[in-house]
Parts: C-alpha cells; sequence; structure tokens
C-alpha cells in the first residue's frame, strides 16, 4: 500500500458534508484497504465557521475556499456547497491546480457539465457526480460504464423524492395538494420554499445529465421541457384511479424512433398501477433504463438525505483516489453521438384530456370532429351529466404534441366546451 496519503478538500458542510466527513473519519481504515492509500481529509471550507459541528474536527474549517482548493498537495476536492457560483469557479480552479473534483451539483452539471468536462480533461483530472441524481442509487456510473457498450433508447424514472411523497399522499389519502404539501414540509422532505421540487427543476436537472449519459450527446438544463406537479388535483387522481393508473412527477429521456434525435422532459403522467414505477412510494426515487441489449433495468432506492448521498460522495471518492494510485483517470465526457434535442412538439404519447361540457346532443361529435380535424385519434370516451352540465374524459391514441396541443386550443373555441380542466399525458404502457 501506498504510505503518502491521499488528501480530500471538502466544500461545504451541511447535512452530506458532515455526513461525508463522519464516514471519512469512522471507516478511515477501510477506505485505505479499498484503495489502497490513506485518505485524509486536508481541509474543509464552510461560509459559517462558528456554527456547531459535531464529529467535525474545528481545525480544518476554514471561509477561504479558493486558497483551499489552490493547495498543491490536495488530490480530490468533493463540491458539496451547490449552487452555480462560487461552486463553478471553484471547480475549475481544483482542476487547474491538478486536484480531480466529486460533486453531488446537479444545476452546475445540467448547465455547465460540457465545460467542466471539458476542463478536467485539458488537466488530467476526474470528474465524477453519481451523487448529482438519484442520491444513494447507483445509476449515473451503470449508465457511463456498465452499458457503455450498449444502446440505451429511453430513461424513465421518479428522480425526485419529495414530489413523489406528495404524488404518494394524494394518491393513498385522498388529500389535496396543499395539504401533502404541508406534511412533506412538516417531515422534512420539503424546503420552505419546494419551488425548485414542485415545479420540475430539480428533476429537469437529473433528467439533463441522464440524457446527455445515456444517449452520448450534450443536453443542457434548457434543452429539457419542464411542467410542474402544483395543479395536479383529486379529480386527477379519481380519473387515473378509473383508468386503473396512477399519477406521478416523470422524466423521460428518449431517443428518437430513427436514431436521429432525443428528447428530455419532465411532467406529471399517468402510468398504468402494473408499471413498476407506479409501487414507488414515499420519498423514494426509482428510474426505469431500456437498452437494447440489456433490455429493461430498474434501480430503485432513496433519492436523497445525508446518509443516501454521502454514500455516492464515497464511492465517487473511492473510485477517484483508486485512479489516483494508479496514476490514471476514468471516463470523461461522451458525445461523440452530436444528436439534437427535438422541442416538445415532436415528443409522441397518449393524452388523457377532461373537458366540461354543455350536456347536451351533438357535443360529443362536435368534439370529436375536433380531434379527427387534427389527426389525433380517439380511444376512449367517458361522459357524466347532470343539470345541463357534462364532463367529458377523452383518453387519445399516441400521437405528437402539437397536434394535441392544437386540438386543445380548438376546442376551448367551442361554445359547447366550458372549459379545459385537465390535461395529462399517459406514459409506461
Amino acid at each position: 500500500m501506498r504510505t503518502r496519503p491521499l488528501k480530500v478538500a471538502l466544500l461545504g458542510c451541511g447535512v452530506v458534508g458532515s455526513e461525508v466527513t463522519r464516514i471519512m473519519t469512522t471507516h478511515a481504515d477501510d477506505l485505505a484497504a479499498r484503495i489502497g492509500a490513506p485518505v485524509e481529509l486536508a481541509g474543509i471550507a464552510v461560509r459559517r465557521p462558528d456554527r456547531v459541528r459535531e464529529g467535525v474536527p474545528q481545525e480544518l474549517i476554514t471561509t477561504d475556499a479558493t486558497a483551499l482548493v489552490k493547495r498543491g498537495d490536495i488530490d480530490v476536492v468533493v463540491e458539496v456547497i451547490g449552487g452555480i457560483e462560487p461552486a463553478r469557479t471553484l471547480i475549475t480552479t481544483a482542476f487547474e491546480h491538478g486536484a480531480s473534483v466529486v460533486s453531488a451539483n446537479k444545476a452546475l452539471l445540467a448547465g455547465d457539465g460540457a465545460a467542466l468536462h471539458a476542463t478536467a480533461e485539458a488537466h488530467g483530472a476526474d470528474l465524477y457526480y453519481e451523487a448529482a441524481v438519484a442520491g444513494a442509487i447507483p445509476l449515473v456510473r451503470p449508465l457511463r460504464e456498465s452499458l457503455a457498450g450498449d444502446k440505451v433508447n429511453r430513461v424513465l424514472g421518479i428522480v425526485n423524492g419529495t414530489t413523489n411523497f406528495i404524488l404518494d399522499k394524494m394518491d393513498t389519502s385522498g388529500a389535496g395538494y396543499s395539504e401533502a404539501l404541508d406534511e412533506a414540509t412538516a417531515l422534512g422532505y420539503a424546503e420552505a420554499d419546494p419551488t425548485a421540487d414542485v415545479e420540475g427543476f430539480d428533476a429537469a436537472a437529473k433528467a439533463a445529465i441522464l440524457a446527455g449519459i445515456a444517449f452520448h450527446t450534450r443536453v443542457r438544463l434548457d434543452d429539457v421541457h419542464r411542467e410542474g406537479m402544483t395543479e395536479v388535483t383529486a379529480a386527477d387522481f379519481a380519473s387515473a384511479k378509473q383508468m386503473g393508473c396512477t399519477i406521478k412527477l416523470l422524466a423521460i429521456c428518449e431517443r428518437a424512433a430513427d436514431g436521429r434525435s432525443v428528447t428530455a422532459r419532465v411532467h406529471p403522467a399517468m402510468i398504468p398501477l402494473s408499471h413498476p414505477l407506479a409501487s414507488v412510494r414515499e420519498a423514494y426515487n426509482a428510474v426505469f433504463v431500456e437498452a437494447e441489449a440489456a433490455g429493461r433495468l430498474m434501480f430503485y432506492g432513496p433519492g436523497a438525505g445525508g446518509s443516501p448521498t454521502a454514500s455516492a460522495v464515497l464511492g465517487d471518492l473511492v473510485a477517484v483516489c483508486r485512479n489516483k494510485v494508479a496514476g490514471t483517470t476514468g471516463p470523461g465526457e461522451s458525445a461523440y453521438t452530436r444528436l439534437p434535442v427535438s422541442p416538445m412538439g415532436e415528443v409522441v404519447t397518449r393524452y388523457h384530456i377532461s373537458l366540461d361540457v354543455a350536456d347536451r346532443p351533438g357535443v360529443l361529435a362536435q368534439v370529436a370532429t375536433v380531434f379527427a380535424a387534427h389527426d389525433v385519434s380517439i380511444d376512449t370516451v367517458r361522459q357524466t351529466g347532470k343539470d345541463g352540465e357534462a364532463s367529458l374524459v377523452v383518453v387519445t391514441h399516441r400521437a405528437p404534441d402539437a397536434a394535441l396541443s392544437a386540438t386543445v386550443a380548438a376546442l376551448r373555441k367551442l361554445d359547447t366546451v366550458r372549459g379545459v380542466a385537465s390535461i395529462m399525458r399517459v406514459e409506461g404502457e
């Protein structure tokens, strides 16, 4: 075993950083045996040095993150501070001074992953980020390495625990959105400002990362179509149950049938109860991968939290340190396909549309005519009516998103349609 320890700089010491520190300290001998060299925590950069951090050596605390990553003896920088800046500058500086980087920063990687990979390669360094997607679930490395010889066609998953907890409570208890959100907040699953979760920003960043790895092309956060789940209602769940479905906020990355483009999107969707993702409860994550040779694979587990995320960080740390000992680097960015990202309008799927209509003869025929005019084929229709008003639920066959949007716009103009109560995609079939 090599005797000189590998020195690690930790940027951030919140919930995840504190757990990384604890594991590095309590499992130092095991980590050294697995890596082939001792690993030493050389410094911890924080914004609030006076904050009490149980089990964290005070002598390692510093507020000068830049000086820490510039130290010539640092082998690996672990970044768990999040956000774009100063994380981007600190990671770039670490590469320039010879250090490899382990990051959990999904927002930064989704927006600037290509530039960071290029900088890492230019300086002979590693950039690993398993913890950026789905917490402890091994997903990035299987896509990047285990399936490197296969062709991945689709990645479909629940990648945000907060939204899954909320939707699960709405489904199982009949709670409304606000009530379920309050429970998620009380249990610590939702932040005081849950916007990033419930509006789909968090899941969209993860979708960009997954699509880029799966399809060997560059997909940025701006390329991902995003819809939140704040408008999902109890009525939507009731309708889903009548179809034998439930509702999940899904990240969906797909290769086009002709192989010439890809799409990436995040939105609520109905999925059949027979689909494996339908049974994912509370704050758990699960990702379904479809590959040509491997077939269908499912990855399941806790998607957030201090310990699960720290587990992923430490896994990357061991891999990067092994590379350091061997004098090599791991796989970098693979973007050789250079596939374009198609707009949402070209996505083809099924739809569930709920309309409030007048309860009189001829309404259904009018609605059907609009669907036919836009080449959207109807699969099933369900109508209930009372006192001159009716609810009309239409489920379509597969159609382009642009065609469905044009259909809905035309339906809104009908005098007999009093409102479009809900539009939801149907996935996972």
